[in-house]
């Protein structure tokens, strides 16, 4: 009796064991943009509330995020902040053209910590005094060049910069006082709270600011396109709107 009893508890918790990975298994993956954390945690939040399941969502740095899907991630989707990245994985056969749209926009801004004067001047020592994102390689870094050499402070800065992987270090640098001065997108500061707005840099003063999502080519998940669709949708761009984010420009 004994026996056959522990034969049916093994056999019931193969079973649960089985349909927990089933479980996880269905749940959509979707690669993000690091500038999106709070936004996509909500809109995740919300499209499991009406019954879907919570996709799993893993945050980097626009060209990281590039990289895993031009490697073979096993994810289903994936939302940049920038078109380039997703024309690259276009051109490689990583996501179809056809599946790809704009489903936000951003602006940008030069802060400092609360206590900085906040001026773009270089200190008196050789110390850094203002942080970016890498202009070779990351979004943020990019449209912070363009905007700062249309402001004609880039020869000031040059040299005198810290560069990052990825715009939320730039945000914890200046948060924790390292360096004075930084270029974020302008959700990252209403998401920081430790930051104030020294400018906001002009839209015609850098690129467009555009968050592309597609899915990857070969996944079949529904809830991953149904998550897409949901952040497209008036109540996912009213999370969108909740947060800083601009419609898609």
């Amino acid at each position: 009796m004994r026996a056959l009893y522990a034969f049916l508890l093994l056999a019931c918790l193969l079973v649960t064991a089985c349909s927990d990975n089933d479980a996880r298994g269905d749940a959509p993956v979707i690669l993000a943009a690091a500038s999106l954390q709070e936004v996509l945690d909500e809109a995740a939040d919300a499209y499991a509330a009406g019954g879907n399941r919570r996709p799993v969502l893993s945050f980097s740095g626009t060209p990281s995020i590039a990289r895993q899907v031009l490697e073979g991630s096993p994810a289903d989707a994936v939302v940049l902040a920038d078109t380039l990245w997703m024309d690259r994985l276009v051109e490689e056969g990583r996501v179809t053209a056809g599946d790809v749209s704009v489903i936000a926009g951003n602006g940008l801004v030069l802060v400092a910590a609360p206590d900085e004067e906040g001026q773009l001047a270089p200190p008196s020592d050789l110390r850094p005094f203002l942080a970016i994102a890498d202009p070779d390689t990351v979004p943020a870094g990019r449209y912070a060049k363009a905007a700062l050499q249309a402001a004609g402070m880039w020869q000031v800065a040059e040299g005198r910069m810290v560069v990052t992987d990825n715009v939320r270090s730039v945000l914890a640098l200046v948060e924790r006082g390292e360096v004075p001065l930084g270029v974020v997108y302008t959700t990252d500061m209403l998401a920081s709270g430790k930051v104030r707005e020294v400018m906001a840099f002009p839209p015609g003063s850098h690129p467009p600011i555009r968050y592309p999502a597609a899915m990857i080519a070969g996944s079949d998940n529904a809830a991953a396109r149904g998550f897409l669709a949901f952040l497209a949708s008036a109540d996912g761009q009213a999370i969108f709107a909740k947060h800083g984010f601009a419609p898609a420009p």
